[in-house]
């Protein structure tokens, strides 16, 4: 078994079943892709694993515990954290204060605004929050505005601010969306480290191929909402169901 574990999962919003009987298992310490063409479920199905969307049916569990009717803090307490497709920071903050914020509802499970303006008594979670930024290369940007940061270094201090929490699941939506190929090519660098250095387990959601055949180690694709295939990337590269899927026709 997995570490997560999804069994039967079925989803509907009115008349589109979004989600038909899915069935995925993420190995510890693996990098896992979720690719398929637009509307194959796959956003579904990520907000179904952090809270977000509660399943019709079938199970979704977390190192034996079901993340099923939990909230999403209380999901991100067992352990997971998710990178969205748009990094979700606050501008007008510096990247220290953004780094110290999960730091905070971590330990406290509350969400603080300003949390430098208490940090004056917590100098193990600057110690935590400026550690951080120095593995990922950002302890020279720490008063800077996170506003003022490029897409790449916006994505580095969202994947800090999930780390930072010392999740064992770290779920990534499109990682690289929007970005030049050098920011790219710089992302996949990083999550590399990341996994080496930490032995993290991933689900990654990319449409980017250049960048899941990169880092997963097992892919699932899914279309119109049911798993078509799964098996390791160099299977997938030729699969004629695979090039059906994103193509309409098959490609023999």
């Amino acid at each position: 078994m997995g570490i997560l574990e999804v069994s039967g999962v079925n989803k509907r919003f009115g008349g589109l079943q979004a989600l038909g009987d899915v069935n995925l298992s993420v190995a510890e310490g693996s990098c896992h892709a979720i690719i398929g063409p637009n509307g194959a479920g796959k956003s579904t199905l990520l907000n179904c694993l952090v809270g977000k969307l509660i399943p019709d049916s079938g199970t979704v569990t977390f190192d034996g515990q079901s993340v099923l009717g939990k909230k999403p803090f209380e999901i991100n307490q067992m352990g997971i954290s998710r990178v969205f497709q748009t990094p979700e920071i606050f501008g007008d903050l510096t990247v220290l204060e953004n780094t110290l914020i999960p730091c905070f509802a971590k330990r406290d499970g509350v969400f603080r605004m300003h949390a430098i303006e208490s940090i004056a008594h917590e100098a193990d979670l600057l110690a935590q929050a400026e550690g951080m930024l120095e593995e990922l290369g950002m302890i020279d940007k720490r008063n800077m505005h996170a506003a003022s940061l490029s897409r790449g270094d916006k994505r580095r201090l969202e994947m800090a601010m999930s780390l930072v929490q010392n999740p064992r699941l770290l779920l990534l939506d499109e990682p690289t969306a929007g970005m030049a190929r050098a920011d790219t090519n710089n992302t996949i660098d990083l999550l590399k480290q990341i996994k080496e250095m930490r032995n993290i387990t991933m689900a990654i959601i990319e449409h980017d191929m250049h960048v899941v055949f990169s880092l997963s180690d097992r892919i699932t694709v899914l279309a119109q909402g049911t798993p078509l295939v799964e098996d390791l990337p160099e299977n997938i590269k030729g699969n004629p169901k695979v090039r059906e899927a994103y193509l309409g026709e098959a490609q023999v």
